[in-house]
């Protein structure tokens, strides 16, 4: 039905005049015209959310004077609605968006999981490692609340205020004790829950540089930042202050930054505010170049500063397991500061897509747990990490490959540290958390805490933790070689393969550990596969199904050698997961 232009909208009874969509006073205003305006070709709009009230409300279709629309609803995200920032709340230029999200994750996995402690191995079996499924359960849900001030779609943000918390379910089954506690009278199920805030900041626009939009902005609180392209070094939620910015026309982007690490919470994975600030500080500093050297390629140069004075730590992680400091070797614990200086790139050459990258990392360590010396020097660090995945398009199909080498340490007694590792990783590179040596965690020693890698992570760094525990830069290093197609079989369904060869830079931190000759460099394959699908070809539904495959070489073979057999039954390790994800 039609309405003249007279009544304020429709949907309401007849004859009732409701105020307009977005309505964010008692009454349209009325601003005088200026008086340059009068002699000028440009006409102020005071209010840009209702152009020509009530003649003509801008989101509207039809001519002017009519109002043929229906008017959207709190709980529909695709019309105009005040509560997904379309509308204003305060004056004309302060809005209010809300997000809500329900992530939930289900996992069955195979991998070898440490024998339980009450139990002694006998002469004909003398490993640690047994076999056994696991089933994870995460129900995460999330809510979002954001304020901000300025018109988004057209310039940066003012300012803005952004909370998030996060409601964690969680639940293990495993099938051995001595997995989901340290107290193996727990038994072999473990059900937690957690409430983690993932964001708490405020942005403030210090300086408007340019008509184009360059800017400089602020923002200090609990934020996200990555600091490379594919989260190879730093990519988190933590505590900190950032300066960015853009200049010359958004050819440039740049940030400098400081975060000061939180615990993490062990189940969950998400920031524990209950315990005290780690002595574990990082200070960014990065510059983006656009269209460098070619049109279409973004070129980045980055330092990051890790400082962490632990030494004196003891931290027991929350189901009781020894995380800082790690055990291994002389179990004793140590500082150290080291520096990342790294170039990275992410676009394409003509029809070739490249991402790049490559770290140097120096520094010093101030104990080398590996010494035969117990109150050693420690050692001074220097080891190297690079990678690259270029993939082609051919219509409906992208061939990618991928190579990463992450400097091992060859002499683990000596006094350089030359094994790389990162702060905190999350990699998206080679298949991510589809593949089963990203995804899953190899517990490598007795006591099950000390993996071969870490969970979302592709370095084979035999830290304690990546949540909790510190880096470690006395470790084997990791050759990775792959292989991976991404395939729209429908435009809401895509499917995602790879194939990884993995190998060990180097074993003499492999054998010393195991006091175990002649481990072979030779890790394994891995093979994955994802579906995506989006029913409604938005982000809002997002099913995701994976599987994965970790066909051991010798190398693994010899770690895990028991007896039957860690790999007597099935001859590899095994990963499903199924996500799901609703947004509003």
């Amino acid at each position: 039905m039609h309405q003249q232009a007279d009544e304020w909208n429709s949907g309401g009874a007849p004859g009732e005049k409701l105020k307009p969509l977005g309505f964010a006073g008692a009454t349209p205003p009325k601003l005088a015209t200026p008086a340059w305006a009068r002699e000028s070709d440009f006409i102020p709009i005071e209010d840009r959310w209702r152009i020509g009230f009530p003649n003509w409300d801008r989101y509207k279709a039809g001519t002017p004077g009519e109002y043929p629309y229906t008017l959207g609803h709190w709980w529909d995200p695709y019309d105009q609605n005040v509560l997904k920032g379309d509308y204003p709340i305060l004056d004309q230029h302060t809005f209010f968006a809300l997000t809500v999200m329900s992530d939930t994750l289900a996992e069955d996995h195979r991998l070898p999981t440490v024998a339980p402690q009450d139990t002694v191995p006998s002469n004909n079996n003398p490993d640690f490692f047994g076999s056994g499924n696991r089933i994870d359960l995460q129900q995460n849900f999330i809510v979002s609340f954001a304020l901000f001030h300025g018109d988004a779609g057209f310039k940066p943000l003012d300012w803005e205020f952004r909370f998030t918390p996060v409601f964690n379910l969680n639940y293990l089954d495993a099938q051995e004790t001595g997995v989901t506690s340290v107290n193996t009278a727990q038994g072999t199920t473990r059900y937690d829950s957690h409430v983690g805030i993932q964001e708490l900041f405020l942005l403030y626009k210090l300086a408007d540089l340019s008509p184009e939009y360059d800017v400089v902005s602020a923002k200090a609180g609990i934020q996200p930042f990555t600091s490379d392209f594919r989260g190879f070094i730093y990519s988190d939620e933590e505590p900190g202050f950032r300066i960015f910015g853009n200049y010359d026309d958004n050819k440039w982007e740049y940030n400098l930054a400081y975060f000061e690490q939180l615990d993490k919470d062990t189940n969950s994975g998400l920031n524990d505010l209950g315990e005290m600030l780690r002595k574990d500080n990082v200070f960014v500093a990065n510059l983006y170049r656009q269209d460098f050297p070619v049109p279409g390629f973004t070129s980045q140069i980055v330092d990051v500063l890790n400082i962490d004075d632990e030494a004196n730590t003891i931290h027991y992680d929350k189901n009781g397991f020894l995380v800082i400091p790690a055990q291994i070797g002389d179990d004793r614990g140590y500082n150290y500061n080291v520096n990342y200086l790294g170039i990275n790139g992410d676009g394409h050459f003509g029809r070739l897509n490249l991402t790049g990258s490559g770290y140097w990392a120096v520094g010093h360590l101030s104990h080398n747990q590996f010494s035969p010396v117990p109150n050693n020097d420690g050692a001074h660090i220097n080891a190297f990490f690079t990678s690259a995945e270029p993939s082609i398009d051919f219509d409906y199909v992208r061939l990618r490959l991928s190579g990463l080498f992450q400097s091992g340490d060859s002499n683990p007694q000596g006094g350089h540290a030359t094994g790389f590792d990162s702060i905190f990783e999350n990699p998206q590179f080679a298949g991510s958390d589809a593949s089963y040596f990203i995804r899953q965690s190899l517990p490598y020693i007795g006591g099950g805490i000390v993996g071969l890698n870490q969970p979302n992570g592709v370095l084979a760094d035999l830290r304690s933790s990546k949540l909790e525990g510190q880096s470690n830069f006395i470790n084997s290093g990791l050759i990775l070689a792959g292989f991976g197609t991404d395939t729209d079989i429908l435009p809401e369904l895509r499917m995602s393969t790879n194939v990884n060869y993995l190998r060990a830079a180097y074993t003499q931190p492999l054998e010393f550990l195991r006091h175990q000759a002649n481990i072979s460099n030779n890790l394994g394959y891995d093979l994955s596969v994802a579906f995506t699908y989006r029913p409604l070809d938005t982000q809002n539904i997002i099913f995701r199904v994976s599987g994965a495959a970790l066909i051991p070489a010798n190398g693994l073979k010899a770690i895990y050698q028991t007896n039957p057999g860690l790999f007597s039954g099935p001859s590899f390790l095994y990963a499903a997961m199924v996500n799901v994800i609703v947004t509003y």
